[in-house]
């Protein structure tokens, strides 16, 4: 099937509420135009450089749908980061917030920052530790900043072969992520929970994610690729 075919077969799979945040690494602005053309209302991106020149491919297409940065942030890429995305999937520090707020405020944008959990504890992946008490440390600091709003939670779990390997995993993000929206943290808006891909969003979804992130279901096999 064709690009546009799987997007909107899958879409009518997964429930209308959960939001699917097409993974563009590699792509080419012609597909990323095709998903956008077929409907698509999320695209995200890994890296800031190459986000930079899709969106520069697409002229008035990059208004039509949300931006979401969903690879490791440098921070000499914020302010780039800042002109391109919507939303910030990946803060997994104090000193990440930090920083994002203080080149947002320089320009006077708000951004959308989701907390980024390594729920596997995997040495390989950027987050912060599953540790309850870390997360609500970090998400009560976003909280008094002024130029980024705390969106939800992201993780990419552990990659397994068996996706229901992936839902104790799921479970416990899905726990905290609970736990801290009853928080009701000042100036939070703690509605997203950032979790599946192409291989396990099915596992994901029921364990509660209302937002998944796909590229191989929907794009193909990506070609090799060096950054």
């Amino acid at each position: 099937m064709s690009i546009i075919e799987n997007y909107q077969k899958i879409r009518k799979e997964i429930p209308d509420d959960v939001t699917i945040v097409l993974a563009g690494k590699t792509k080419t602005p012609e597909e990323i135009k095709e998903v956008i053309d077929a409907g698509a209302t999320d695209i995200g991106e890994n890296y800031v450089q190459e986000a930079e020149e899709i969106c520069k491919s697409l002229g008035n297409n990059v208004e039509n749908v949300r931006w979401h940065m969903i690879g490791h942030l440098q921070k000499n890429k914020i302010n780039k980061a800042l002109e391109i995305f919507d939303v910030i999937q990946t803060v997994d520090s104090i000193k990440k917030a930090e920083d994002i707020n203080k080149r947002a405020e320089r320009i006077g944008k708000c951004i959308t920052v989701y907390i980024e959990i390594n729920i596997g504890s995997e040495m390989t992946k950027a987050g912060v530790k599953p540790e309850y008490h870390i997360v609500e440390s970090l998400a009560k600091r976003i909280s008094t900043l002024h130029y980024i709003k705390l969106g939800g939670l992201m993780t990419m779990g552990p990659r397994f072969g068996n996706p229901e390997d992936s839902r104790p995993y799921f479970r416990k993000t899905k726990q905290i992520f609970n736990d801290i929206k009853a928080l009701h943290l000042p100036d939070a808006n703690m509605n997203t929970l950032s979790m599946g891909m192409s291989n396990s969003y099915k596992v994901a979804i029921e364990e509660g994610s209302n937002m998944v992130r796909l590229g191989t279901i929907v794009f193909g096999e990506r070609e090799c690729y060096i950054k």
